[in-house]
C-alpha cells in the first residue's frame, strides 16, 4: 500500500511536471502576443518582457468584422465536414469489417492503396475547378482531401472487427435486423470511442486547414479564419516592407507584425484548447483499439 501511494506521488509529480512543459509554449504565444513589437524584435520572445502592449489585439479588433465571418466560416466548414466525413469513413468500413461481405478484401485493398498513392496537387486541382466546378464556393473548403481519409476508415474497420463479436451482428440478423439497423443500432453506437477519435482527427484537419482556401478560394466572403489570418500577415508584411510605410513616422509608429502573429496563433487554437478536454477520454481507447491489426 504505502509502495502504491509513492507511485502515485512520483507518477503525479511527473505528469505535472510535462503537462507545464506542454503548456509553456501556448504561455509564450500569449505573452508573446501582449509584448511590444519594439520589444519583441530588440529581444525576442521572452516569458518576462520589457514592455507590454495590447496593439495585436486593437489591431485584430479592427479586423473584427472580417474576422467574425472567417470564424462563421470555419465553424460550418469544420461542423458539416466533420459530421459528413464521420458517417462516410464509418458507412464505408461496416463492410469492410464484414466477413460475410464477399468483396471486402478487395475494398480494402483499394481503400489501402490511395494511402500510398495519390494524383498530386495539379490532377487534383484540375478535377476539382475544371470538372466538379468548386472553385471559389463552400464546397472548395468541404470536399478535398479530408472528406474521406483511408487511415480514418481503417481505424474504423478494425475497431468494429476486434471490438464488436460476430456473434451480436449474428443476434440481431435472427432478429430479423437488416444491414442498415444492424449500422445504425448495433455497430455505430459501440463504436463511440473510435466515431469520437476520427472526429477530433477530422475537425482539426478542417479547423487548422487552409491549403484548400489558398487553391480555389479567391472570394473572400469564403476565407477560413486560418487563411484571413494568413492573409492579414502577408498585408502586414508587405505593408512593413513597403517603402511607402515610410509615411508612417520616423520609428515612432510600428506595425505590430511579431506581435500579432503570435495573437492569430492565440485565436487559431482557442475552440480546439475548449474542445479537446471534452473528447480527450475516448481518444487514447479509440487510437489503440483501431490501430490493431484486424
Amino acid at each position: 500500500m504505502t509502495e502504491s501511494k509513492g507511485f502515485n506521488r512520483v507518477a503525479t509529480v511527473i505528469l505535472a511536471v510535462l503537462v507545464v512543459i506542454t503548456l509553456m509554449p501556448v504561455a509564450l504565444i500569449i505573452i508573446a502576443s501582449l509584448t511590444e513589437e519594439s520589444a519583441l524584435v530588440r529581444n525576442g520572445y521572452s516569458y518576462f518582457p520589457e514592455s507590454w502592449s495590447l496593439d495585436a489585439y486593437y489591431y485584430m479588433v479592427k479586423q473584427g468584422a472580417v474576422i467574425v465571418r472567417a470564424y462563421g466560416v470555419s465553424f460550418f466548414v469544420t461542423v458539416v465536414g466533420t459530421v459528413v466525413s464521420v458517417l462516410l469513413t464509418t458507412m464505408l468500413a461496416y463492410p469492410m469489417s464484414r466477413k460475410a461481405f464477399k468483396y471486402r478484401n478487395a475494398l480494402t485493398f483499394f481503400v489501402f492503396f490511395t494511402m500510398l498513392f495519390n494524383g498530386g496537387i495539379v490532377p487534383s486541382y484540375i478535377m476539382w475547378t475544371r470538372f466538379f466546378h468548386i472553385k471559389n464556393t463552400i464546397w472548395a473548403l468541404l470536399l478535398p482531401n479530408y472528406l474521406v481519409t483511408a487511415f480514418n476508415v481503417i481505424l474504423v474497420k478494425n475497431y468494429y472487427t476486434n471490438s464488436i463479436p460476430d456473434s451480436l451482428i449474428e443476434a440481431a440478423q435472427i432478429d430479423g435486423a437488416n444491414e442498415f439497423t444492424i449500422f445504425s443500432k448495433i455497430m455505430l453506437p459501440l463504436a463511440v470511442p473510435t466515431v469520437a477519435t476520427i472526429s477530433l482527427f477530422t475537425g482539426l484537419c478542417y479547423w487548422n486547414d487552409w491549403t484548400n482556401g489558398l487553391y480555389y478560394v479567391d472570394n473572400e466572403k469564403y476565407y477560413s479564419i486560418q487563411l484571413l489570418l494568413i492573409k492579414i500577415m502577408n498585408n502586414i508584411q508587405a505593408l512593413k516592407s513597403n517603402s511607402t510605410a515610410a509615411l508612417l513616422g520616423t520609428g515612432q509608429v510600428e506595425l505590430p507584425g511579431t506581435s500579432v502573429r503570435m495573437a492569430m496563433a492565440f485565436i487559431g487554437i482557442v475552440p480546439i484548447l475548449i474542445i479537446y478536454p471534452f473528447v480527450q477520454k475516448y481518444l487514447i481507447r479509440g487510437v489503440v483499439v483501431g490501430a490493431v491489426k484486424g
